[in-house]
């Protein structure tokens, strides 16, 4: 194996991204992980220096005072390694926990790295513990090197991601994905190099559908265009609880859109849990939305539930006038059948 001696860049080096298929790879030599549910992550160390960056290059280090603590308490002086920051709750993981972390109160991030630690999922190695750099390594030589480093390691701060190259394992993982745990699947070229900044992965998320009631809307920016629908769901109180939005709205189907809308403007809108204002994580435009009779079920697709809310926008696929809004619950989100062996093995 032919190493390269020269240290990545931490401001400059991005971790490998995965392009969205709808369909696992059958064909070819594929390595299927488990897409887990958190923060992605670049944790490098150079002597006494530790850095972990998101996925955008922002720095984390901050945020997770009990991750920094862990790797400056290994043996290993240098390396960069690959992985996801996840909080696990219970038999679960909790995406919120993890938001909750970006806080600009140093105090209130150590209360919380002490209440709610962090572990640091590990599924890639980017620099070995000599400096030399893996990235022009296959996946199956730098999956070595990892299992070595974290054989090493002993740190319960330290989880190793498991793997599988059989297809039907992948089936699995993916048929449990979308609420707490998983996000979905990975499958990752094992003779290739790693290409930061590349989409070089694949993935593939379980999207699923659900019936929802248009409590509002708002109007795109700067314009009177519709950007998006308020989707709201019935809790077992009764009331209309906001779980979310739909965007992309061609411009062909603005007219009869607004139409539709501006007759049904003025009704009460979202009884229960209501959009929010700012905060730090949203936009002042976040308060800025109208109300709307609770008439309009549209159907929308959606891979992923974080707190009884859909954690990205979903995609509208058709309007539902067959269906009452009082049809509208939540027990129609499919809850997750959770990868039991798999966490219990991971998190005990």
């Amino acid at each position: 194996m032919t190493k390269v001696s020269r240290k990545l860049s931490p401001t400059q080096t991005r971790p490998m991204e995965a392009k969205l298929v709808s369909e696992l790879p059958d064909e070819g030599a594929w390595q299927f992980e488990p897409k887990w549910d958190g923060f992605r992550c670049l944790a490098f160390r150079n002597g006494a220096k530790i850095e972990l960056r998101a996925k955008s290059g922002k720095l984390l280090t901050r945020y997770f005072p009990e991750i920094v603590a862990a790797l400056k308490g290994l043996k290993a002086k240098r390396f960069v390694v690959d992985g996801e920051l996840l909080i696990p709750q219970g038999a679960t993981l909790s995406f919120d926990a993890l938001q909750m972390r970006l806080h600009p109160a140093q105090s209130r991030i150590d209360k919380l790295s002490r209440e709610t630690p962090a572990v640091l999922m590990l599924f890639d190695m980017l620099e070995d513990t000599n400096g030399a750099s893996l990235t022009g390594e296959t996946l199956d030589v730098r999956r070595r090197e990892l299992e070595t480093f974290f054989k090493n390691a002993k740190s319960d701060r330290l989880r190793l991601s498991p793997y599988s190259r059989k297809l039907t394992d992948a089936k699995r993982w993916l048929s449990r994905a979308g609420r707490g745990a998983l996000d979905g699947v990975i499958a990752k070229p094992r003779d290739q190099p790693y290409q930061p900044g590349e989409r070089a992965m694949l993935k593939v998320k379980c999207l699923r559908t659900a019936d929802c009631v248009v409590g509002g809307f708002r109007y795109a920016t700067g314009s009177k265009d519709i950007g998006s629908l308020l989707l709201g769901l019935y809790n077992d109180d009764g009331k209309l609880d906001h779980v979310g939005f739909t965007s992309g709205i061609h411009d062909a189907d603005q007219p009869a859109l607004k139409k539709k809308l501006t007759a049904l403007r003025g009704g009460e809108g979202f009884t229960g849990d209501a959009p929010g204002g700012p905060s730090r994580w949203s936009t002042e435009r976040s308060a800025q939305w109208e109300k709307l009779k609770a008439v309009l079920v549209a159907e929308v697709r959606y891979d992923h539930v974080t707190g009884d809310r859909f954690r990205h926008g979903t995609k509208f696929l058709r309007w539902r006038p067959d269906k009452s809004p009082k049809q509208c619950t939540f027990d129609q989100l499919q809850k997750e059948a959770r990868p039991g062996k798999l966490m219990k093995k991971l998190f005990g």
